[in-house]
C-alpha cells in the first residue's frame, strides 16, 4: 500500500508538472493566434481551409494513446478558444436549444462560439444573409431520411456559399414525462426524425399520433409541456426540457448520420486534400439531358459523390440536380470541368467548395 500511494503521489506530481507545460503552450498559442488576427484585421478571421489542414496535420502526427476523434475535438475547441479573443462567432442554426443542430454547430466551431437558434430553417439563412450571424449550419441530408428538402431548396435561391461541412451520429430518444409507453398517445418530431423511427414507432406505438414540427427540441420543449405526449429527439433536448428517455437509440438504421453544410458569406480556400465542391445544375427537358450534365465531369476524371434531383418548381416536371464532386473549384480537374460544363448547362450554380468533414 505505501509502494502505490508513493507510486500515485509522484505520477500525480508528473501530471501537475504537464498541466502546467500545457497552460503556457497554450497561452503562448493564444498569442501567436491574436498576432494573427492583427495582422489579418479587416478579413475573414474564420479560414476552414486552415482549420482543416490543422486538425489533419494533428491526426496524422498522433502516437496515441488517445484516438483521432478525440484529438480533433480537443485542438478544435483550442482554436475556437483562441479565435474567440479576437472576434467570437455567431453561428446561426434550427433551435430552440438542445437541437441536433446545435450540437452540430458546436461539433465544427466549439463551443466558444455564439450560437443564435432560429425557429425555422428559412430564418436560418436569412439570420446569415442579413448579417445578423456570421455563418449557418443547415442540415442537408440524412442516412435514413434522404434530402432535407427546405435546406435544398433555399440553396438553390441563397448567396449564401457553402464553405464547410458536419458529420453528426443522430442517436434518438423516446422522450417523455409518461412513465410508460401506454401513456403516449401523441409523439412529436421533425418529420426527418419520424421517419427515421418508422419502423419502431409502427411496433411500438402503432396507435400513437405522430405529429412534425420544425424541429427535434421544440418537439421536446411540447413533450415537456403536454400530458400523454412524447418527442423523437436527442439526450441534450432530454436533458434540457428534463425528460426522461422512455427508449433510446430507436432510430430504424443503427449508423444513422445526418450531413449539415456550414454556410456563410464566403466559401474556402483550398486545403490542400480532400476538398469537395457542391453544385446545382439543369439542363433542358429533352433525351441525353442528364449525359449532358454528367459528361463533363467524366471527361475531366472528377469524381462524383453525390446527385440528386429536385422540382425546379418554376417550371412543371423540369428538374434541377444538386451534386458533390471530389476537389475544390479552383484546382484542376474541377476547374475545367466547370468551365466545360459551363458552356453546356442551361443553369449552373456552384454552391461553394470546403473541405471534407474531419471525423
Amino acid at each position: 500500500m505505501a509502494d502505490q500511494k508513493e507510486e500515485l503521489s509522484r505520477l500525480r506530481e508528473q501530471i501537475d508538472g504537464i498541466d502546467e507545460q500545457v497552460l503556457s503552450l497554450l497561452n503562448q498559442r493564444a498569442r501567436c493566434a491574436q498576432q494573427v488576427g492583427r495582422i489579418k484585421h479587416g478579413q475573414h478571421i474564420y479560414r476552414p481551409e486552415r482549420e482543416a489542414q490543422v486538425l489533419r496535420r494533428i491526426q496524422a502526427l498522433n502516437p496515441g494513446p488517445l484516438g483521432s476523434e478525440s484529438v480533433a475535438f480537443l485542438f478544435r475547441e483550442v482554436m475556437s478558444a483562441c479565435l474567440s479573443l479576437e472576434q467570437p462567432l455567431t453561428i446561426a442554426f434550427l433551435g430552440p436549444l438542445g437541437s441536433f443542430s446545435e450540437a452540430a454547430a458546436v461539433k465544427h466551431f466549439g463551443h466558444a462560439a455564439r450560437l443564435q437558434p432560429q425557429g425555422s430553417i428559412d430564418d436560418v439563412f436569412r439570420e446569415v444573409e442579413a448579417g445578423h450571424s456570421d455563418y449557418a449550419v443547415v442540415p442537408v441530408e440524412n442516412s435514413t431520411g434522404g434530402a432535407v428538402g427546405r435546406s435544398m431548396d433555399l440553396l438553390l435561391s441563397s448567396p449564401l456559399e457553402a464553405c464547410g461541412e458536419v458529420l453528426l451520429r443522430v442517436h434518438q430518444h423516446l422522450l417523455s414525462r409518461c412513465t410508460e409507453l401506454s401513456e403516449v398517445k401523441k409523439v412529436y418530431s421533425h418529420a426527418q426524425s419520424l421517419s427515421q423511427c418508422h419502423e419502431w414507432l409502427n411496433r411500438m406505438l402503432p396507435g400513437a399520433e405522430r405529429i412534425p414540427v420544425d424541429s427535434n427540441s421544440l418537439a421536446a420543449q411540447k413533450a415537456a409541456a403536454e400530458p400523454g405526449t412524447a418527442a423523437i429527439a436527442g439526450q441534450s433536448a432530454g436533458e434540457r426540457y428534463e425528460l426522461a428517455a422512455l427508449a433510446q437509440n430507436i432510430e430504424d438504421e443503427p449508423n444513422n448520420t445526418t450531413r449539415f453544410l456550414v454556410l456563410g458569406q464566403h466559401d474556402a480556400g483550398p486545403s490542400g486534400s480532400g476538398d469537395k465542391t457542391s453544385l446545382v445544375m439543369s439542363a433542358p427537358n429533352r433525351t441525353g439531358a442528364l449525359h449532358t450534365l454528367l459528361a463533363p465531369l467524366s471527361e475531366a476524371g472528377v469524381s462524383l459523390t453525390r446527385l440528386e434531383s429536385r422540382p425546379a418548381r418554376h417550371t412543371l416536371w423540369e428538374y434541377v440536380f444538386y451534386a458533390d464532386v471530389q476537389g475544390h473549384r479552383l484546382e484542376e480537374p474541377v476547374k475545367s470541368a466547370l468551365k466545360s460544363l459551363e458552356e453546356r448547362a442551361g443553369f449552373l450554380k456552384v454552391l461553394g467548395s470546403y473541405p471534407q468533414a474531419i471525423l
